[in-house]
């Protein structure tokens, strides 16, 4: 055995008595992120501008906060110099972000709020978790995450949060986790992102899959539950439409759209036609069931060549029904791939494994 093959043995067997450890850090409340493929890109742990009181001007990107007081992030407000306030406050950071990759998803991490908030991202509402006053409904073991579209990032200067929050019991404010921004990287190779803003209504009706007019819908961010951004009690049907155009260098390649879950069924359209399905909705809402797997399924649905545009916009429609709980197109990769590429990232992702087996591949056994 030469002195290179025992250094690789020792450096093995010394890093195993540390998998106990990892394993514990790993299952912590920000770290599993790690596993999923996240990166944090900024680190926006440290010092916010702090200031009690409600005011929604205070979400605007230009608006003057030199005044304001500072707290640490991640700390609960009552150790950081406002004992014993229950009620309302707003925190506003900065950061600078030379530029955004293709084809990634952006998440703005803030771990755990006590009780509930209210986000923003230059002025643009990302989400929410919990209810305000006067129907108060607390979300303190709630982790934040919240998907920042692309469209919405200034690449060439600064990006302003701004975070309202209320608490009404006991320690409050931004608590607990790694804030920060990050980038979500399953090492796919997209050729065409879906992830950002789409058309969004409550309700259902057929026709909607077809070349409607959508103006008056709502806008709503995917991937991400409907519930925190604006559709608390919404249970039900729902639609998301979106036009896309795709590029003619495609046009002799096999397509795949792609949705990693979405809760909990959904029939797909494309250009009017149906294109997947996951989960039974019958004729009939009344008689539809809901099993609790089809929330964690794949979607990955063929696109057939004919049914394709490749001179003009093409109309996805998805139809979803969700039942008790958390509802929508709920996480990233979205969009659209070859092929091939969709088997390789397929076969990858099957071999994934466990932690365990992660950190042992990492280790080289």
């Amino acid at each position: 055995m030469n002195n290179n093959s025992h250094s690789k043995i020792v450096w093995q067997k010394s890093l195993l008595l540390l998998i106990p450890v990892l394993m514990i850090m790993f299952a912590s409340s920000d770290l599993p992120a790690l596993e999923r493929g996240m990166k944090r890109i900024v680190n926006l742990n440290g010092r916010w501008k702090f200031e009690i009181g409600d005011n929604p001007r205070w979400a605007d990107p230009k608006f003057d906060d030199n005044s304001w007081e500072e707290i640490y992030v991640p700390s609960s407000w009552e150790d950081e110099g406002f004992p014993g306030y229950d009620g309302f406050a707003w925190y506003r950071t900065s950061f600078e972000l030379d530029r955004i990759e293709e084809n990634k998803t952006y998440y703005l991490y803030l771990g755990t709020i006590d009780d509930v908030d209210e986000t923003y991202f230059n002025g643009h509402y990302l989400g929410s978790s919990g209810v305000f006053p006067p129907d108060f409904v607390t979300a303190a073991a709630i982790f934040r995450r919240y998907v920042i579209p692309e469209e919405y990032f200034n690449p060439k200067g600064k990006n302003e949060i701004a975070v309202r929050v209320y608490d009404g019991l006991g320690l409050g404010g931004i608590k607990r986790g790694s804030a920060g921004i990050y980038m979500y990287d399953p090492k796919i190779e997209l050729d065409i992102n879906l992830s950002g803003i789409w058309k969004f209504k409550p309700g259902d009706d057929l026709s909607w899959k077809n070349d409607i007019d959508d103006s008056d819908w709502d806008k709503i961010i995917v991937p991400g539950y409907w519930e925190s951004q604006g559709y608390p009690d919404l249970a039900g049907f729902a639609w998301y439409r979106k036009k896309i155009t795709i590029d003619r260098k495609h046009k002799n390649e096999h397509l795949i759209l792609l949705f990693d879950k979405i809760d909990d069924m959904d029939q797909t359209y494309v250009n009017g036609q149906l294109v997947g399905h996951t989960g039974n909705i019958p004729d009939n809402p009344n008689e539809i069931v809901t099993n609790t797997t089809d929330a964690a399924e794949l979607r990955a649905y063929y696109l057939p060549k004919e049914l394709l545009k490749f001179d003009g916009e093409n109309q996805i429609a998805v139809r979803v029904f969700d039942g008790p709980e958390h509802g929508g197109i709920k996480e990233a990769p979205v969009g659209i791939m070859t092929r091939d590429k969709y088997l390789e990232w397929k076969k990858r992702r099957e071999r994934g494994g466990s932690l365990w087996e992660v950190i042992l591949q990492e280790l080289g056994f």
